[in-house]
């Protein structure tokens, strides 16, 4: 008993923590040490509560897990038999993986993650899916008929160190093929462009009659046009002629199916080691192997960011999913006329969908597709929906409009903590550096091997000019200057730069060298290259590089 008079004793501060925690956690914000570690835990504690609530997982997508957030970038390959699909990965890491089958008939019949390992080994498809190291657990739910034709090359290789790659079945025409396979072809692919970061559509510069399975396989991946590029293989076996034909055509059949106001970017070359059959297109090929290379390089920088953009995608869907069940739950009847009812409410799916987007101010773009929805609905007990808790919806609007927010500071920091992460080894190397790297030798990397100043064989002809521009010792004003170099019709903004490369010494005049070499980047940029950011060593004037 406390004596009267005496200081009641502290009540300790943990025995009310559970009070006021909730309360803490809409005051304090979320703290992360990473960008994987955050998405995690708000994905657990925010997102998943919903899902669940709701049954998201058996309309759309299965959860999400630990593996989902720490894996490494991975490049889906998609395509119709014998586009070169294997054969592309084969050039990209030059080296054979385990499982590995390549000729003109279907050869690939399973899907193949090609992934980094110690040693060289397969993994099979049922042994993969127990992997909690792997993000491919969810995967089970495809049946044995899927995770037979499953299967993990392992290998030690300096391009898988930063990227694994899905290599795919060669998608067949005709109905007989997409019957025996088994398993739901297109929605395997679904899962996986949820959860890869790039998606290569392979297509054959000889055979671009797009299948129904084709077709189908690319609507199934609606949603994701971001990740989309699209590589027209073998293009080095046709002429110039044809070629413009058959990228014509091809980009007539993508934009019938992929229905986005943007251009899908495509890639023209022939991805392998061997010979050009036809080199007339050698400089186009290599420009477009550039771009398509710095692209796949890009991957393990914007990792963080895909996720974190998935991760607002998915939150949306669920949202708006949420709103679909509980409207669906509050239009039953308590006792009688619940299979009349339903049967209704499922034809009627797009009024409900209509009325949602009006008391909401939700996007129609936001909305699951209607044909698929209303076939998954068939199965489902209505009278087993949950009604609308308001308070799971604020909690995902809080993640959405507080701690997205503060992890997209966070992609920004990791990213200038890791500037050179990008994706080494393999064909990635090859042209790097030395002669054979991309324009070497070309633009203003023209003469860079030459004993003699390059702009030195065309410095006669800038001579006249330069004389007829009244120099003063030797040197002559800038708006003397000016005047000869705008009649190359080049924006102030170029003619600007090249000022600035051309003034080596920096004292706002120009002598006959600097002008010759003003003259010399004036005609490179006119032949449609870039110009350097700083002068390279081999176009310093030779009576400039005694100070150098």
């Amino acid at each position: 008993m406390e004596q009267p008079g005496t200081a009641a004793s502290p009540v300790p501060a943990s025995m009310f923590s559970w009070v006021s925690k909730d309360a803490r956690r809409k005051k304090e914000p979320e703290l992360f040490q990473t960008v994987a570690e955050g998405l995690r835990q708000l994905y657990a504690q925010k997102l998943l509560p919903l899902e669940e609530h709701y049954r998201f997982h058996e309309f759309h997508s299965p959860a999400l897990e630990d593996a989902d957030f720490d894996n490494k970038p991975m490049v889906l390959l998609v395509g119709q038999y014998s586009t070169g699909k294997t054969t592309f990965i084969r050039h990209l890491i030059e080296q054979d993986f385990p499982g590995m089958r390549i000729g003109p008939e279907p050869t690939t019949d399973s899907f193949i993650a090609v992934m980094h390992g110690p040693t060289e080994g397969v993994v099979p498809g049922n042994a993969l899916v127990v992997d909690p190291r792997r993000p491919f657990r969810k995967l089970n739910a495809f049946g044995n008929a899927f995770l037979n034709r499953f299967m993990c090359a392992q290998l030690p290789n300096p391009v898988l160190d930063s990227i694994s790659i899905i290599d795919t079945p060669g998608i067949l025409s005709g109905e007989k093929q997409r019957i025996s396979r088994g398993y739901d072809f297109a929605a395997v692919l679904e899962w996986f462009a949820e959860r890869v970061d790039r998606i290569i559509l392979l297509f054959d510069a000889h055979k671009l009659d797009i299948s129904d399975e084709f077709s189908e396989v690319i609507k199934a991946l609606k949603n994701h046009e971001d990740k989309i590029r699209v590589v027209l293989n073998k293009a080095d076996q046709i002429e110039t002629q044809q070629l413009m034909r058959v990228y014509g055509a091809l980009m007539w059949s993508l934009g019938k199916i992929i229905n986005t106001p943007e251009v899908v970017r495509v890639y023209i070359g022939s991805f392998w080691s061997h010979p050009l059959l036809i080199p007339d297109n050698r400089k186009l090929f290599e420009a477009e192997e550039q771009d398509l290379f710095k692209d796949i390089q890009s991957l393990p920088r914007n990792a963080a960011l895909r996720k974190l953009n998935d991760l607002i995608k998915r939150a949306r869907l669920a949202k708006v999913h949420a709103y679909i069940i509980s409207s669906l739950k509050k239009e039953m009847p308590n006792v009688f006329g619940k299979e009349s009812k339903k049967k209704e409410l499922v034809n009627n799916l797009g009024e409900i969908y209509q009325k949602i987007e009006r008391e909401h101010q939700i996007s129609p773009g936001d909305f699951p597709s209607l044909r698929k929805m209303q076939e998954l609905l068939q199965t489902q007990d209505f009278s087993k929906f949950q009604a609308l808790k308001p308070k799971l919806l604020d909690t995902v609007d809080d993640m959405l409009a507080n701690d997205i927010a503060r992890l997209m500071v966070m992609v920004r920091q990791e990213e200038s903590l890791m500037p050179s992460q990008a994706v080494k080894g393999g064909a990635f190397d090859g042209t790097m550096n030395g002669p054979f790297g991309h324009g070497y030798g070309e633009g203003a990397g023209e003469g860079i091997d030459d004993v003699e100043w390059v702009v030195g064989k065309d410095k006669p002809t800038y001579d006249e000019i330069f004389y007829t521009l009244s120099p003063v010792n030797g040197k002559i004003t800038g708006a003397n200057a000016k005047k000869e170099m705008v009649k190359s019709k080049l924006p102030n903004t170029v003619l600007g730069k090249i000022w600035k490369l051309a003034d080596v010494d920096k004292d706002g005049l120009l002598d006959d060298e600097e002008f010759a070499l003003a003259n010399h980047l004036i005609k490179v940029k006119l032949e449609g290259h870039e110009l350097p950011a700083d002068l390279p060593p081999h176009l310093i004037p030779p009576s400039k590089r005694r100070h150098e």
